[in-house]
């Protein structure tokens, strides 16, 4: 029996291999925690780590695998975001203070558990996820498995850290304006960011107003595919239930010949942004493998108009007020504060904007008359540093988000799936992603895409140099 890891295996293989008898949970999670916590004073991926629950859980895994059960993931690390609750331990939301133990897991936390996975821990997060950027006053910076000096994006970005550094084969997130698809981007990942409802929100009956959704990090298509389907379902408290589907069955499945829209036009924002040539660049080079595959690519751009704006302030600002006011233990930024009092100011408009949703799905959707899918950037600049948000305020904050990121909140407004795709590099090797968006319920047919532009491109064979395990 050899010691496979998750620095070596994706989320598939490892359970592949623990299935077999080829190793042990318990020997993969102590391994798992090891390399968690030797980084943790570089990378500082996890705000919480389970050693004694995880390897408890892992012995119990190795017992089933013994007794002949078998489920997708038995005895398989996994790390969830610290914005979803785990049974005796906090949820902090990137916030400082003292926080009470949670007394029951969160629903996809449930389901993985059911699947038979470990839970090693909780990813850091900005302070309630409102940045492309993860660091806080209460933990300090997590730093981007390519380069240290730079952020690996954010909200979710402890979550892809640990994917990208091989800390963990996969891990949870969440994306309420492109939380998992910028960090996937900026850390050479897949990103999923599924229909709203997908992935249950519970105890939420819904998070920050239907614009966020739970979605997964990992290195390749089929293991995205495999997180999603295990995590997917609904509870029965929560408000948005789509229809089921089965996103695996979707890798290695022919698409046919796509109409693929090529749109690099940035959505409305406030505030003057341009889109960087390298990642432009890069994004052109996706399209091209997608001719090369046998797609229709057109230049295309996409307007959203000046409502999809609107509708992402309201629900957005509305929603940092109320998950504060659940929090009231949290000590926050004094740009948290400011965004939560401009959530109270706009409490009003809240209905309004909700109610033009069924409006921007017709007037939006018509565009999928004549195109089966979108490519966009998923960023417009490659990973900034981890200490560009230092001493900036409020104004400032917001124009350095919108200069850097103004391409995937409109596809939180609509409720609709998009899923990043790694691009390549810059000249000074930092990665860049390309997101694909489809109309709702789509995700089939963007992991189809997505695995036929891995099989070509084979971004899964680039892996970052372990500098956070030296000393």
């Amino acid at each position: 029996m050899t010691t496979a890891s998750a620095r070596d295996l994706g989320l598939a293989e490892l359970a592949a291999a623990l299935g077999r008898g080829a190793t042990s949970s318990v020997a993969v999670t102590a391994d798992t925690l090891d390399r968690i916590e030797a980084s943790g004073p570089t990378l500082n991926a996890f705000r919480v780590v389970r050693r004694e629950g995880a390897l408890a859980e892992a012995a119990e895994a190795d017992r089933r695998l013994a007794a002949g059960d078998r489920l997708p993931l038995l005895g398989v690390p996994i790390a969830i975001k610290d914005d979803t609750d785990i049974a005796g331990e906090p949820t902090a939301f990137g916030c400082g203070g003292q926080f009470p133990a949670k007394t029951e897991d969160g629903e996809p936390v449930r389901r993985l558990r059911a699947a038979g996975a470990v839970i090693v821990g909780k990813t850091n997060t900005c302070e309630i996820g409102q940045w492309p950027f993860t660091d806080a006053a209460a933990f300090g910076y997590t730093r981007n498995p390519w380069h240290a000096e730079h952020t690996p994006g954010g909200s979710s970005g402890g979550s892809a850290a640990a994917v990208a550094a091989g800390l963990v084969p996969a891990a949870l997130g969440s994306d309420g304006g492109g939380s998992v698809r910028i960090p996937a981007s900026w850390t050479n990942l897949v990103g999923i960011k599924p229909q709203r409802g997908r992935i249950s929100t519970w105890p939420l009956a819904e998070s920050f107003n239907g614009l966020t959704v739970n979605g997964t990090l990992t290195r390749t298509v089929a293991d995205g595919a495999l997180l999603l389907d295990v995590a997917a379902g609904p509870h029965d408290g929560d408000r948005h239930t789509p229809p089921a589907v089965t996103v695996s069955e979707a890798v290695g499945r022919d698409p046919g010949r796509l109409r693929i829209a090529l749109s690099l036009r940035i959505p409305f924002t406030a505030t003057r942004t341009t889109l960087d040539p390298g990642v432009a660049a890069r994004v052109h080079t996706t399209a091209a493998a997608l001719r090369k595959l046998g797609h229709e690519v057109t230049v295309a751009d996409l307007h959203y108009g000046i409502l999809v704006g609107a509708g992402f302030l309201s629900r957005s600002m509305t929603g940092i007020r109320a998950r504060l006011a659940g929090m009231p233990e949290a000590e926050v930024d004094r740009r948290t504060r400011f965004n939560s009092a401009l959530g109270l100011l706009l409490g009003p408009t809240l209905f309004a904007t909700r109610a033009t949703e069924p409006l921007l799905h017709r007037r939006i959707g018509r565009f999928f008359d004549d195109y089966d899918l979108v490519l966009a950037p998923t960023t417009a600049t490659p990973p900034p540093s981890v200490h560009a948000m230092d001493g900036l305020g409020v104004s400032a904050t917001d124009a350095l988000v919108t200069a850097s990121c103004p391409y995937t909140w409109p596809w939180n407004v609509l409720g609709w799936p998009s899923i990043d795709v790694p691009a390549g590099f810059t000249d000074t090797g930092l990665p860049v992603g390309a997101q694909l968006m489809g109309p709702a319920n789509s995700e089939p047919l963007l992991v189809s895409v997505a695995a036929q532009l891995e099989s070509e491109l084979h971004w899964e064979r680039h892996r970052p140099e372990p500098w956070w395990e030296q000393t």
